[in-house]
């Protein structure tokens, strides 16, 4: 008997009583390992996952969380050979397993590196500027995310045994919620591969992760108000998700990538000998044999104006006649199988029922002989634009429709007709012709690519979800919405209006409030350290008089002639100023001149400043004082140093604000 799949929980591997189903290879068609789930206590995981894994994450911050995705991505590419040579059996080429595998260790790097850079060294994350709910100040209010206590639940497809659960682990952990993976059985061997290297790097916390090879039992009867569930599958499965008892009775949030009808459509402006044809044919196929088609994002409609449909058929039967289907590492092979017999009569029964309203130009709808999950690329032509089997049939392998449109009015119409879709793309040159159809495709998708001579070098292609873009799609394609930068993130968060005094803010929230509490103690605090500094150390400095004399050398000085500045009847004749004003940038250095400490010291340089606004003009021998308050303290794990954000009011005699801005400095930690 082949291998039987383990699944890792409560913190440790679970071997099932019985012998399991058999999971068949995609080449040979040879029995690869066993699957089962039976044993298992779902209810028990569930609680090992909130009572061990969440308070685990809970004690670190989102830089620390950030710190270990980084550690485990590097790990995971260190191995990516081993994982490579089982990923072949799935039937996936070299390329392919790049795309999985590469792609869901570079998901971990990616978010590691955007958390670190976008998120706090905190575990609350602030959510827009502080909103004054009363007249005098005393009563303000902040939205913030905190990590929810559940647990996320992903259930996956078989196409990405690996990329498919790094990709929903990595927002989940960073956001501090474990998570639970129940892999697609056909592919299972490779994920729990993969998981098994994950827990014996011993990088992740304890309870944060766990592993289920198999059915997933009753684990859906015990999911409460703080758990999510993450799917990827067919919009028939998600329906019944959606529609389980304890995900309606609890309001468990739930995400669903579905079906999805990609198309990509060739502008109308093109020729057959523009250079963005060839990019538009060269796309079509690689989507058409990456995967051998087996991805949520391929083209599944290929949109051409119909004097180009047969120009498209035949260069697309050209390149698809270099394709050699084959077993993954053998000389030659450019595409590999299907993941399961099962899976391949799934995609021919599908290309039979699209023959309804359209005629196979390349392949053909009989299975090869011989062992195996082989089927060489199907490229069919629509004999009517306004059938609606190729809007309504998705064949999930190697399989695209070629479909003739009139006009972009009408190429909008058909593509819209996919009920919504992950993503479309448009090949064009025209800049016109890119906004009405991005504008027209953007209900209807979760992303659009627009593809032309100019990016395609860069272009990561058609079918390639990145980390920092959302992936999802609406209507058919689920609704949801993965990845996507922090937005990911804050998804498994409980955003909450808190409502409070300027200093109960302060405190809750880490960050200083106008209206709480500033501490002045004699010490500048450009001579404190990171460790010495406080939230709320304040310098107040000035006044500094601007005399006509600092106006024109500053304009002198710097080129900015600007009538305002120069021209005293002008600048009278304006009326946001009444006469000659100082410089804005002089206002601001001014300020910094006011309450920057000249010695060496703790703080290491500028770095920029945020949010800068001009209040009230600055005339000639106005007196100018700032008010430099610490506003944020973020330290950097991996750096002597950390990040102060000083909240810098700048005013003038009569009191009234004339510039407000934060300014950011790197500061030693000791």
């Amino acid at each position: 008997m082949s291998r039987l799949l383990q699944s890792y929980v409560r913190g440790g591997w679970h071997t099932p009583p019985d012998s399991g189903t058999p999971i068949l290879g995609a080449v040979d068609g040879g029995e690869v390992a066993r699957i089962s789930s039976t044993g298992i206590d779902f209810a028990a995981a569930l609680d090992y996952a909130r009572t061990v894994g969440g308070p685990a994450l809970a004690r670190l911050t989102f830089h620390e969380r950030a710190a270990l995705l980084k550690t485990l991505g590097l790990a995971l590419l260190a191995q990516k050979e081993e994982f490579y040579a089982e990923s072949r059996r799935t039937g996936a080429t070299d390329r392919d397993s790049g795309i999985d595998i590469d792609g869901g260790a570079g998901t971990l790097l990616s978010y590691a590196s955007r958390a670190k850079r976008e998120l706090p060294n905190d575990t609350v994350y602030l959510d827009g500027a502080v909103e004054p709910l009363g007249k005098r100040g005393t009563f303000v209010g902040q939205h913030l995310y905190t990590s929810r206590r559940g647990v996320a639940v992903q259930i996956n497809a078989f196409n990405f045994p690996v990329w498919g659960f790094l990709e929903k682990l990595a927002p989940a952990f960073l956001a501090g919620v474990p998570t639970i993976v129940k892999p697609a059985s056909p592919t299972a061997y490779l994920t729990e591969l993969v998981f098994r290297r994950i827990i014996e790097s011993g990088v992740l916390p304890e309870g944060s992760v766990q592993l289920i090879c198999g059915g997933v039992g009753d684990l859906l009867d015990h999911l409460g108000g703080q758990d999510s569930l993450l799917f990827t599958g067919s919009a028939h499965t998600a329906a019944l998700l959606r529609a389980h008892p304890a995900i309606v009775r609890n309001s468990v949030r739930m995400t669903a990538e579905a079906d999805s009808l990609n198309a990509s459509i060739l502008g109308a402006d093109l020729t057959a000998e523009a250079p963005e044809f060839d990019l538009y044919v060269r796309q079509l196929v690689t989507e058409m044999t990456a995967k051998a088609g087996q991805k949520c994002t391929a083209i599944r409609r290929a949109l051409v104006p119909e004097a180009l449909v047969e120009p498209v058929i035949e260069a697309v039967r050209a390149r698809l006649d270099k394709v050699l289907v084959g077993t993954p590492g053998a000389e030659g092979v450019t595409m590999g199988a299907l993941a399961s017999t099962g899976q391949r009569d799934e995609v021919l029964k599908a290309v039979r029922a699209l023959e309804t309203s359209s005629s196979i130009v390349v392949g053909s709808a009989q299975a090869p002989e011989g062992p195996g999950a082989f089927l060489s690329p199907i490229l069919l032509r629509c004999n009517s634009s306004d059938a609606a089997e190729p809007h309504e049939i998705e064949a999930f392998g190697p399989v695209a429709t070629v479909i003739g449109y009139r006009d972009t009015a009408h190429a909008i119409e058909l593509t819209a007709r996919g009920q919504g879709s992950l993503v479309a793309s448009l090949v064009t040159a025209d800049p016109t012709v890119a906004r009405e159809i991005v504008l027209g495709l953007a209900p209807y998708h979760g992303r659009v690519l627009v593809l032309n001579s100019e990016d395609a070098k860069e272009s990561t292609g058609h079918g390639s979800p990145l980390p920092v873009l959302v992936h999802g799609g609406p209507g058919r394609a689920g609704g949801g919405e993965e990845l996507g930068g922090i937005r990911g993130v804050l998804h498994h968060m409980q955003r909450t209006a808190v409502q409070a005094s300027p200093n109960m803010l302060t405190a809750i929230g880490g960050r200083w409030v106008t209206g709480s509490a500033q501490a002045e103690d004699g010490v500048h605090p450009f001579r404190k350290s990171l460790v010495q500094l406080r939230i709320g150390d304040t310098i107040r400095s000035g006044p500094r008089q601007v005399t006509g004399a600092d106006i024109d050398h500053f304009a002198e000085f710097t080129g900015d002639t600007f009538y305002a500045h120069t021209d005293p009847v002008a600048a009278a004749a304006n009326p946001l100023f009444g006469g000659i004003v100082a410089h804005g940038y002089l206002v601001v250095s001014l300020a910094a001149g006011l309450f920057v400490d000249p010695a060496p010291g703790p703080v290491l340089a500028n770095f920029g400043v945020d949010n800068l606004r001009f209040r009230t003009p600055v005339k000639v021998d106005d007196s100018l004082s700032v008010t430099l308050t610490a506003k944020a303290i973020t330290p950097r794990a991996s750096a002597d140093y950390g990040e102060v954000r000083w909240d810098t009011v700048v005013t003038n005699q009569d009191g009234d604000p004339v510039a407000t801005y934060d300014v950011l400095t790197l500061v030693a930690k000791s």
